[in-house]
C-alpha cells in the first residue's frame, strides 16, 4: 500500500519510476541534485509516514539546492538497487544520476542537515557500487553421495 494520496499531495514533489528517472534526474542537467523519498508500506514501516512528513520541510531547508522526488511504490524495489538504497524508508541524495548518500529510517533534525550538506559539498564522492553482500559457495570435497 502506497503512502496516502493526502501526504502525496502535501509532498508536492514529482513522481519517479522506472520510465521517468533518466528523464527526471537529466532534466537539471549534470550536476542536478535530488532528494528522493522512498518510504515503503506505511502499513509495515510506520516510519514511512513520518518520514513523507519531513520530507518537504527538508526540501525547503535546502530550498535551491535540491530538487524532491518521491519514488513511486512500485518502482521502489528496481530504483532501490539502482540507487543503494537497501533500507526503507529512506532517503537518497543523487548528484547528476548518482547516489552520494542514503539516509535510511528516522533521524533527528540535525543529523539530517549534516548529512545532506555533507552530501551536497562539491567533493563529495559517489557511492562505491557495492557487490553481493553474501557468496555462496559450494565445495565438493567431503561431499558423500
Amino acid at each position: 500500500m502506497p503512502l496516502p494520496q493526502a501526504i502525496i499531495d502535501r509532498i508536492g514533489a514529482s513522481l519517479i519510476d522506472e520510465a521517468n528517472a533518466d528523464a527526471l534526474l537529466s532534466a537539471q542537467g549534470e550536476d542536478g541534485r535530488f532528494l528522493l523519498l522512498f518510504a515503503g508500506d506505511p502499513a509495515q514501516r510506520p516510519e514511512a509516514t513520518d518520514l513523507a512528513v519531513i520530507f518537504p520541510e527538508l526540501l525547503e531547508a535546502f530550498e535551491g539546492r535540491l530538487s524532491g522526488a518521491l519514488v513511486a511504490a512500485n518502482a521502489e524495489k528496481s530504483l532501490g538497487q539502482r540507487f543503494q538504497v537497501d533500507v526503507l524508508p529512506s532517503l537518497a541524495v543523487i548528484r547528476g544520476g548518482k547516489t552520494i548518500g542514503v539516509i535510511p529510517r528516522i533521524r533527528d533534525w540535525s543529523e539530517y542537515l549534516e548529512k545532506i550538506e555533507a552530501f551536497l559539498a562539491p567533493d563529495a564522492a559517489p557511492l562505491a557500487k557495492a557487490g553481493p553482500r553474501v557468496e555462496i559457495t559450494f565445495s565438493q570435497k567431503g561431499a558423500t553421495a
